[in-house]
């Protein structure tokens, strides 16, 4: 099992944003953050390889962005904020060790972050950096291989996958608030707590979850499940829209 990861860029601070704020970033803690972050997917039994950054491309960690990993092959994406086009080559370079790659071609855009896979089912987010071109571009892919590919609006936050992660076989976590959950009809779905509405972001690996630390409440509801809830600090991260799924690329 590998887990892919980029290098924090020194230019973090000018990521692009959507929906938050500017804030200040403490670069050094962001890189601490992020070490534990590949800490806990070593101790998940995933051997970590972790890519070059560069002033040039400020949100180049959040290399999930770049890329979908499935069985068969790997979708290699066309980044919906141009800035971050840069990125992709290196991501599809190291993914070609692994995967027959194939490309989402333009006009289509699409993030990573906003493709969600649950076995044979895949729900790509139509946001401001995906659009329905890249969708049916994926739809023609995978619709061969037996996946089923549905298309989900996407308001109030950046990704799909900021609105509704895979936490177990058939359940998800939602908020509500940010995604129409009835999309999600044939899966159990898990509500966030309502004081948390930024948790519904977890990166499910084959034995625990990892889930940010900022989110006590929704991780008890996880831990109420019998899910082994690995908590990690990714404040720093969030800052720039960033999350525990974005920050890697997992290649079973």
């Amino acid at each position: 099992m590998v887990a892919l990861t980029r290098e924090v860029s020194p230019a973090l601070g000018a990521c692009q944003l959507t929906h938050l704020a500017r804030l200040p970033i403490d670069l050094d803690l962001a890189r601490a953050q992020h070490a534990a972050y590949e800490a806990a997917l070593a101790d998940a039994g995933y051997r970590v390889e972790r890519l070059s950054s560069g002033p040039g491309m400020p949100d180049c960690v959040f290399v999930e962005d770049n890329g979908v990993v499935l069985e068969e092959m790997a979708i290699v994406t066309r980044p919906g904020a141009e800035s971050r086009r840069g990125e992709v080559e290196a991501v599809a370079a190291a993914l070609s060790k692994y995967r027959e790659l194939r490309p989402v071609e333009p006009p289509g855009t699409m993030d990573g972050g906003d493709v969600l896979v649950s076995g044979k089912q895949v729900f790509v987010g139509l946001s401001s950096r995906t659009d329905r071109h890249a969708a049916g571009q994926v739809r023609h892919l995978l619709e061969p291989h037996g996946y089923t590919v549905s298309e989900v609006d996407v308001a109030g936050c950046l990704h799909l996958k900021s609105a509704v992660t895979v936490i177990d076989e058939d359940v998800l976590l939602v908020n509500a608030e940010w995604i129409d959950a009835t999309e999600f009809g044939e899966f159990e779905l898990v509500a966030v707590d309502p004081r948390e509405p930024g948790a519904a972001n977890a990166l499910r690996l084959r034995d625990r979850v990892i889930f940010p630390s900022a989110f006590p409440r929704t991780a008890e509801r996880l831990a109420a499940r019998g899910l082994r809830v690995v908590p990690v600090d990714v404040s720093e991260l969030a800052k720039a829209e960033g999350a525990v799924t974005c920050c890697s690329l997992l290649v079973g």
